[in-house]
């Protein structure tokens, strides 16, 4: 069965291709890809964006993702940005006096 593995680290990507047999599991894709699942960059593991266990069985093009650690949280971002920016407000503007 064909699969990949992906993990996108935040200089560089790494897409592994693989043919491994009937009843792998998420774990033998990513050892199988010279990854290690247990490092510190990866903090969950998911099958075409939807996070799953190492223990879960691999189907025919499945593609593996190792998630790494979020440097902010999104929601927060966009809360912060939202506060400096509220919709529906317009930025003063400068009245020239000539």
């Amino acid at each position: 069965m064909r699969v990949e593995v992906v993990c996108a680290l935040a200089e560089i990507q790494h897409c592994v291709g693989l043919d491994l047999p009937p009843g792998a599991t998420v774990a033998d894709a990513i050892a199988a890809a010279g990854f290690d699942a247990n490092a510190a960059l990866v903090v969950q593991v998911g099958i075409w964006n939807r996070p799953v266990t190492l223990a879960t069985l691999l189907r025919e093009a499945d593609r593996v993702e190792l998630y790494r650690p979020l440097r902010a949280d999104p929601k927060l971002v966009r809360r912060k940005r939202a506060e400096r920016n509220p919709v529906g407000v317009q930025p003063k503007r400068r009245v020239s006096r000539s």
